[in-house]
């Protein structure tokens, strides 16, 4: 659940997103402040390797190392056991950001150019291009990098399952902004794990060591039932291999969940961005 740090955390959040009243309306603020709350957790995951990995790029590319081999190497510098490459190449930092406030807006596009191209495909399904013109347009963009640098997400203090927690109270506010449902996008982790705890009940061989088990969600919003089923599951049995998949129709949700897939190094290609029930797609998901 929930934890009053978490609830301060988001309740911080929110008030920067107050800062873009004038420019957005309240049911706008999402687009802005989900897309930066995702840069921000990347910044601070890739804050101890940044320096390193900065250093291999330019030895790699002025070697002439092939393209291709690049994401590979990289990636072993953030972390040598890491299978899903999430780095970045570019000089800047939200800290970095902040030393050139006339060019912030295209030093922050060139920020997230030079992530990884998964994480930059997330930052695409958020078209927050549009969001840095417009914040940048409206002299917004400055204030809100440097109130988010204040912001802590590291993992060291914020878990991926608590940063789950915290997206999805922040989906719910700004869902009530909008009068919208928020189950539109989420299951709370509460009903999950009840669900989780009924489905997996007398399946003993999920929790034996060596088992390969697949776990599919067909509508799988930000992510939350393949998050709570594998920590269900690994509760008992730290060796369980699992591979999760999933499929949504919405951008923003199927962006936090590839960034949340991302963080915690599982395979984003098994999310798929499609709606289960018109384009046919669920076949393509599963392996043979």
């Amino acid at each position: 659940m929930l934890t009053e740090n978490h609830k301060a955390i988001a309740g911080t959040i929110w008030d920067i997103a107050n800062r873009l009243r004038g420019p957005y309306r309240p049911p706008q603020y999402r687009l802005v402040m989900l897309p930066m709350v995702v840069l921000r957790r990347f910044d601070c995951v890739l804050e101890p390797s940044k320096d390193d990995v900065i250093r291999e790029h330019a030895r790699l590319t002025a070697a002439g190392t092939p393209e291709r081999a690049i994401p590979r190497l990289l990636t072993k510098i953030v972390g040598p056991d890491r299978k899903q490459p999430l780095y970045n190449v570019s000089p800047y930092t939200f800290e970095k950001l902040l030393g050139d406030s006339e060019n912030i807006a295209p030093n922050l596009v060139s920020y997230i150019n030079g992530f990884s191209e998964t994480a930059r495909r997330i930052f695409d399904k958020f078209k927050f291009g549009e969001q840095i013109e417009k914040l940048d347009a409206s002299n917004r963009l400055f204030n809100i990098v440097k109130l988010m640098s204040d912001v802590d997400l590291h993992p060291d203090k914020i878990s991926n399952l608590e940063m789950g927690y915290i997206f999805e109270h922040l989906v719910m506010r700004f869902n009530e902004q909008a009068n919208e449902e928020a189950g539109d996008h989420f299951t709370p982790r509460e009903v999950i794990r009840l669900m989780t705890h009924l489905i997996y009940t007398g399946e003993e061989d999920v929790y034996k060591a060596g088992v390969y088990r697949e776990i599919y969600d067909p509508t799988c919003g930000t992510g939350g039932m393949l998050s709570v089923s594998e920590e269900t599951i690994r509760a008992q049995n730290l060796k369980a291999n699992l591979g999760l998949y999933g499929q949504e129709y919405n951008d923003e949700s199927w962006a936090i969940c590839c960034a949340d897939m991302l963080i915690k190094d599982e395979e984003t290609g098994n999310i798929v961005l499609g709606d289960t029930l018109g384009d046919g797609k669920t076949n393509e998901l599963l392996p043979v």
